[in-house]
């Protein structure tokens, strides 16, 4: 059996290899950043000429039609770049939970509009993955939404925000509702934005065409946070590379020396059968559904501490130099640190797994 991918996604990846090489440099990503985390409007305007926003919508309403797979392998390419647009909650969970969950007027307002990415979503569901701190967690009555929710992916200017709530239903909410109070929420990374929301009886409509929809929604998020990870340490391995040709030290390049090649081997040892890993976690959201969450759970704890090494040894492997802002590696050092813990670090996600395989109770 051979599980590879096909030529239109290695394609796909490539365009959008190409793309991000030209358009989220370092300096761009630096600048873009420079005052916070940001959903950058100029950048996410090329992805969606690209189609990239469309993948997941249905063909019905002007997308795709395509596969978590398929959005994984732009994620991994977002990752690499470190590049400052919220691709996970507007093109990956926001089409899938109003696919799946909305009413046909709702399907019809929405989901063109994020096909061609004029419609900016942010998406809590992270009380509902990684468990509530005191005094968070969202609860509807009546139709109304009370609470609190921490680490809301995505922007806080969005058209629309899709909350979960404590016993697992999802609600949509518009900007501008009456009662919705945001505010900004700073974390290590400033590639990617998220804000904390306050509800005081907001007007919302439910998204609850199936009961499973939100462990879904967490499934696909967890394995879409591994897949930046895993873009993001092919890019740190990358530059630890380039920089131990270009080093020299005592009259030769440092990439001689054979502990600096025993790190690069290490890193690329522990990267390249993780991309596998992923590849089949995405896999299974369309393919082998009764394999999704635990792959999900997998996926995001072992990436999550393959990416924590490679950060720190491409770190290491710069020598001082990797410390400063002149090299740029702690936007990827960071990036990798806030994708661990969003949704569940390895621990939570590692013991949610034994439960799945009932190994605890």
């Amino acid at each position: 059996m051979e599980f590879a991918l096909t030529d239109e996604q290695i394609q796909m990846q490539e365009s959008v290899e190409r793309f991000l090489a030209e358009t989220s440099n370092l300096e761009y990503v630096r600048k873009t950043t420079n005052e916070g985390a940001v959903h950058d409007k100029g950048l996410w305007q090329g992805i969606a000429e690209m189609g990239m926003t469309a993948l997941l919508v249905p063909e019905d309403f002007g997308g795709m039609g395509m596969t978590v797979l398929d959005a994984a392998l732009i994620q991994e390419q977002l990752g690499y770049r470190t590049a400052p647009v919220g691709y996970i909650p507007n093109a990956v969970l926001a089409p899938i939970a109003i696919t799946e969950g909305g009413s046909d007027e709702q399907k019809a307002k929405w989901l063109p509009a994020l096909a061609e990415g004029s419609l900016n979503v942010a998406v809590g569901i992270n009380e509902s993955a990684s468990g509530s701190r005191d005094g968070a967690g969202i609860k509807a009555e009546g139709g109304k939404l009370f609470g609190r929710s921490l680490f809301v992916l995505g922007s806080q200017d969005a058209d629309l925000f899709i909350f979960s709530t404590t016993n697992g239903e999802l609600y949509a909410v518009e900007a501008g509702a009456e009662g919705l109070d945001l505010s900004e929420l700073n974390t290590v990374d400033t590639t990617q934005a998220v804000f904390e929301a306050n509800l005081n009886d907001v007007t919302a409509e439910a998204l609850n065409a199936r009961d499973d929809l939100l462990a879904e929604l967490i499934d696909i998020a967890r394995i879409m946070f591994a897949a930046d990870s895993l873009g993001a340490s092919q890019n740190m391995l990358d530059q630890a590379v380039a920089y131990s040709h270009e080093r020299v030290q005592f009259g030769r390049a440092i990439g001689t020396f054979q502990a600096v090649k025993h790190m690069c081997a290490e890193m690329a040892g522990e990267i390249e059968p993780s991309r596998s890993l992923m590849w089949y976690a995405a896999y299974s959201c369309s393919d082998v559904p009764e394999d999704r969450s635990l792959m999900a759970c997998h996926v995001k704890a072992h990436i999550s501490e393959i990416s924590r090494f490679v950060a720190r040894t491409a770190t290491e492997a710069h020598g001082g130099m990797g410390f400063t802002d002149e090299l740029g590696l702690h936007y990827w050092f960071k990036r990798i640190g806030f994708n661990r813990q969003i949704l569940g670090g390895p621990e939570k996600t590692r013991e949610q797994a034994a439960r799945l395989q009932n190994w605890i109770a």
